[in-house]
């Protein structure tokens, strides 16, 4: 319950659109069907569920229409609410990754500079330490002032190992060495920070690559989880980064942070439909439990919800 809550808060400026503007729209002056669609498929893209997504509602709504036509407006939310958790109803579990025979686990944390990706690495943490388990952080981001502080701040906050280099150092080499310690020291999760420069950059692509290739000599089948940090702030953007991301780098899930402080988290939506991309983790605050797995029925109730 105390989940549900937190993500219902998280989502509460979307929620201000989408779920009280549903409502709104229940007792709208919609004369006709075809307008209550129109206005409805207006009403989804504002809360940026996106052209395509939207669509994709309006015309599900559309034909339960053409072979109910005694339907009501109750029976309009359970066919939108219906929509979207079968869109999102095969995004697995974030228990669903598949874990090493030996450990550590090795979870490479990537994304631009700005979407919290630090912050995210911290409460991932925190959950796992909360857990029981034994985390390593490995501060690869060496070229961001104040990256390597910002990790350790958050290593020494929720319990977590750090391994740091001195700035400038190679980000391989850094990301080599936490995962060969993580196995040494009997660590059960190494957590991978990594530079954030803008996904179009081509450097950047290759020192991913090249972090992804190194690890795997460290420890074999790492890195066993890329995770993806979005900014849910950027709305439709967002999946164009997770799109260029994936094409070369190979993403196995995608967290989607700062949903509390923008009303486009319909992105969630188009970002799994879209790229077939488990959503795994979502950011709905700025507390170290405000980190939640991704749950399909619980994230659509929670954005339908009007109160």
């Amino acid at each position: 319950m105390k989940a549900f809550t937190r993500l219902k808060a998280g989502l509460a400026k979307t929620r201000n659109v989408l779920g009280q503007g549903l409502q709104l729209l229940r007792s709208s002056s919609a004369e006709n069907r075809q307008e209550l669609l129109d206005e409805l498929e207006e009403l989804l893209i504002q809360a940026d569920v996106g052209i395509q997504t939207a669509g994709i509602i309006r015309d599900d709504v559309s034909a339960y229409f053409a072979v109910h036509p005694g339907a009501t407006w109750d029976d309009v939310l359970g066919i939108v609410r219906a929509s979207m958790v079968r869109m999102l109803s095969a995004v697995p579990p974030a228990e669903a990754a598949i874990l090493p025979p030996i450990p550590p686990e090795v979870v490479l944390v990537i994304g631009v500079n700005g979407g919290g990706k630090t912050t995210t690495i911290g409460k991932l943490a925190y959950r796992h330490v909360q857990a029981g388990r034994r985390v390593l952080l490995g501060a690869a981001d060496t070229f961001r002032a104040a990256a390597v502080e910002q990790l350790a701040i958050w290593a020494d906050r929720v319990g977590a190992d750090l391994l740091a280099q001195k700035s400038g150092a190679d980000p391989a080499s850094v990301a080599f060495d936490a995962v060969a310690a993580g196995r040494s020291r009997g660590n059960d999760v190494v957590i991978l920070d990594t530079a954030g420069r803008l996904h179009t950059k081509v450097n950047l692509m290759q020192e991913l690559l090249k972090i992804q290739r190194v690890v795997g000599k460290a420890h074999e089948g790492a890195p066993h989880e890329v995770l993806l940090v979005v900014d849910a702030t950027m709305g439709q953007n967002a999946i164009a980064q997770a799109r260029q991301f994936h094409q070369s780098l190979g993403i196995t899930g995608i967290v989607v942070s700062k949903l509390d402080g923008t009303a486009k988290g319909g992105v969630v939506l188009p970002l799994a439909r879209e790229l077939g991309l488990p959503v795994r983790w979502l950011g709905v605050g700025e507390g170290l439990d405000d980190l939640e797995p991704f749950e399909a029925g619980a994230f659509v109730d929670a954005l339908l919800s009007a109160d």
